[in-house]
């Protein structure tokens, strides 16, 4: 049985957490599962439901708000960047250069369940592990493994880069903007924006 999304009650809302290394095929499956057993609340609730705990292409939040309301007619919102990171709101992008910039050195490796987040650029001298997240307002450059959320740019700078010796993780966040990893990248990529979309860069 499936358990990437838990679901939550307050006054205000339902909130359906996602885990962020689920895949969609594992989430649309859930969701067929749930949904139904959410319309009885709905007969007596109007309240709206919130999707959170992973980031979704426009594309993905059609499709999920889709199979939603082909079950509930109700409000559905999705978190965005900053309200998942726990920065301030990513209100427009900006271009700021990130040669240089202030740096935080991390001297091991990042662990399932931790957070590392810094406004300058962010250095991993080990592996990002899978349920780990790191955010940096400029450059990630991690030096083992990125197995887990890795956000750079995080306040809205176009210019910064995600770098790793190797990444075997679902996707890659720079600015606003969200990539799928679909296989296995070459050794050392170096992930930056380009014509408004994220893109492996030459190296």
């Amino acid at each position: 049985m499936l358990n990437n999304i838990r679901i939550k009650q307050t006054t205000k809302e339902i909130i359906l957490n996602i885990n962020i290394q689920a895949k969609n095929t594992e989430i649309i499956e859930e969701l067929q599962e749930k949904l139904p057993k959410l319309k009885d609340f709905y007969k007596n609730s109007n309240v709206p439901m919130r999707v959170t705990g992973k980031l979704f292409t426009e594309i993905e939040r059609k499709m999920i708000e889709k199979m939603i309301h082909e079950e509930i007619d109700i409000e559905v919102k999705f978190d965005e960047p900053s309200d998942l990171l726990g920065l301030h709101a990513i209100k427009k992008t900006f271009e700021v250069e990130t040669e240089i910039s202030e740096t935080k050195y991390v001297y091991n490796s990042i662990r399932s369940g931790t957070k590392e987040e810094y406004v300058g650029s962010l250095v991993v001298c080990g592996d990002v592990n899978s349920g780990a997240e790191v955010v940096a307002g400029g450059n990630i450059i991690i030096l083992g493994t990125l197995r887990g959320v890795a956000h750079s740019g995080a306040n809205g700078n176009n210019k910064a880069i995600i770098a790793a010796n190797t990444i075997e993780t679902t996707q890659i966040r720079i600015s606003n903007l969200v990539k799928e990893i679909l296989e296995k990248e070459e050794r050392c990529p170096i992930f930056g924006i380009k014509n408004d979309i994220i893109e492996l860069l030459e190296n």
